[in-house]
């Protein structure tokens, strides 16, 4: 065999062979990543001892008008873009007064020009609400919309109005708000604030139970009892004699209340801090007033 003569056939053999290995090794593309229409938003909040985290997308108006037009009435909404908004309760709850257990749930509404109906659905993986079904319906409520003055571009979720036993959890989009009342039970925690009180020792957390007892209107008469003691051991807290105060207010005795104001009102001219005493001697000056 003449091996000069296949000499050419073995180079353009070999070239392809590179070539084609070249080809082999060229690095993927970059992965891109665009900004969302409507990015998603995770809210995490404490109501009393309950923890609620709400998940949704966040859709914007540009230009758009969203009730009655881009989310139609009596139509049933996501409540949000893309999947259906979550909300997840770490204990039992209530929503405008009817009860929903703890749980993850899919939040779906129907707009209304001033009532709307909110839905609660134990949690699947829905996108939109194309395939949302009446009968998987855990909990249904009606409230009634707020009118705003200006409208707000992105849909916002939000709580406010935020108490020891309860909250309200605000859907806000364009010129609309709709208001749920969320109502959680601190009651449970008493036997614990009593069996702690009750324990030996003198370190006790006396102040924040009589405030906690106060703020939910349980035994004023032990909150006055337990605020005492937590004057006795810091004689010099003028803001807890003006808590002192508030307790008395509430229990009907004006006397020891008017008294416990301006024995706190001493206290607060006296303190180091300008803005302590500022905040103070306005407290309790209006606290006197009250009671005169």
């Amino acid at each position: 065999m003449n091996l000069p003569t296949f000499r050419p056939l073995l180079v353009s053999a070999c070239a392809l062979a590179l070539v084609a290995g070249l080809g082999a090794q060229t690095p993927a593309a970059p992965k891109l990543e665009f900004p969302a229409a409507s990015p998603t938003a995770t809210l995490k909040q404490r109501v009393g001892v309950t923890d609620i985290e709400v998940t949704y997308s966040r859709p914007s108006l540009k230009g758009r008008e969203a009730f009655g037009k881009l989310e139609p009435f009596g139509t049933v909404w996501r409540t949000g873009a893309n999947n259906a908004t979550r909300v997840t309760f770490s204990t039992d709850v209530k929503v405008q007064g009817a009860a929903l257990a703890a749980g993850t749930y899919e939040l779906f509404s129907i707009p209304g020009k001033t009532d709307w109906t909110v839905i609660f659905q134990k949690a699947g993986k829905q996108w939109g609400a194309y395939a949302y079904k009446p009968e998987n319906d855990t909990l249904r409520v009606t409230t009634k919309s707020v009118a705003l003055a200006a409208p707000v571009e992105s849909l916002t979720i939000d709580f406010n109005d935020l108490r020891d036993a309860s909250a309200t959890l605000n859907i806000v989009w364009d010129k609309t708000r709709v208001p749920l009342k969320i109502d959680v039970d601190v009651s449970s925690l008493i036997p614990q604030i009593e069996a702690a009180m009750a324990a030996p020792g003198d370190k006790k957390p006396y102040a924040a139970a009589a405030m906690f007892y106060l703020d939910n209107n349980f035994d004023l008469k032990k909150a006055a009892t337990w605020m005492d003691a937590a004057i006795a051991a810091q004689p010099d807290a003028f803001y807890l004699v003006y808590r002192k105060g508030l307790i008395l207010e509430k229990l009907g005795d004006k006397a020891g209340a008017l008294a416990a104001a301006q024995a706190s009102l001493v206290g607060a001219e006296k303190a180091p801090s300008p803005l302590l005493k500022e905040e103070y001697v306005r407290r309790n000056n209006e606290l006197i007033a009250r009671l005169k």
